[in-house]
């Protein structure tokens, strides 16, 4: 009886591998973001008492040149690509940052999500002389080491103002020229028609908002088609330091409000 229930299991794990075989190498890709982004850090958090961001700042502030903001973006590209696994904007979307903010020369600029402070960093570098960076993140202890990232890049209160708070909490009072989200997807659409309500947003103005296809923003994808506010493209890309997921920036730039 037992060797039949025995030959019986066989027999169906046998003809559910060729499926679970495919879904593993079609999944691949997610099956080893997961392993590095959530098994690798609960992992490292045990063995080290220490937070990733906090173990990601202690790598760049040894493998980089203070004062440098090149330096330490190509060490922290390094840590998050080799070591560990951080979603920043990373160095091929990063490019398409940059080309942006070269095209507009924004002079007023406000930050949705610093994170550790790479994106903070890679927008303050790219500001024009005189422009203004306010950098909002909900996050303490990131927030925390942001400022410290920011420090060792070379930037000061007169280039950066962080604020560790909600966008509705926050002490911005004037127009943005240029918004970058990367906080949390699902407060895209509500922080975007906060902007609006709030008059933060003046004709021209653009926002780029990261991750929009991976993990995704669909109601935030949703309104800007709908809404007749925007002129807005998709720039496609891979998700920073991974092969073979799709993702994708928004780049939207507001006409007015009709």
């Amino acid at each position: 009886f037992f060797c039949g229930l025995i030959t019986a299991a066989c027999a169906i794990a046998l003809a559910f591998l060729p499926l679970l075989l495919t879904l593993i190498i079609r999944y691949r890709y997610y099956f080893v973001l997961f392993y590095r982004a959530v098994l690798v850090r609960i992992w490292k958090d045990c063995i080290t008492g220490l937070s990733r961001e906090e173990r990601a700042y202690q790598y760049v502030l040894t493998h980089s040149t203070p004062g440098d903001p090149d330096s330490i973006l190509e060490a922290f590209d390094y840590w998050c690509s080799k070591v560990e696994y951080i979603s920043n904007i990373g160095p091929k979307k990063g490019k398409i940052l940059d080309r942006i903010l070269m095209e507009q020369s924004p002079l007023t600029v406000l930050e949705l999500g610093a994170h550790c402070g790479y994106s903070t960093v890679r927008i303050a570098r790219a500001l024009p002389l005189g422009a203004r960076l306010y950098s909002i993140e909900m996050d303490q202890t990131n927030a925390a080491i942001a400022e410290k990232i920011l420090r060792l890049a070379g930037f000061d209160d007169d280039t950066v103002r962080k604020e560790v708070t909600f966008l509705q909490d926050s002490s911005l009072y004037r127009r943005v020229d240029f918004v970058f989200m990367d906080h949390w997807k699902k407060c895209y659409l509500p922080d975007l028609q906060m902007l609006e309500e709030c008059g933060l947003l003046g004709k021209g103005s653009v926002i780029l908002a990261d991750n929009v296809l991976f993990p995704g923003a669909p109601k935030f994808l949703r309104y800007i088609r709908k809404s007749g506010l925007y002129e807005w493209k998709i720039h496609r890309a891979m998700l920073e330091y991974s092969k073979g997921i799709r993702d994708g920036m928004a780049e939207l730039v507001f006409q007015g409000i009709k």
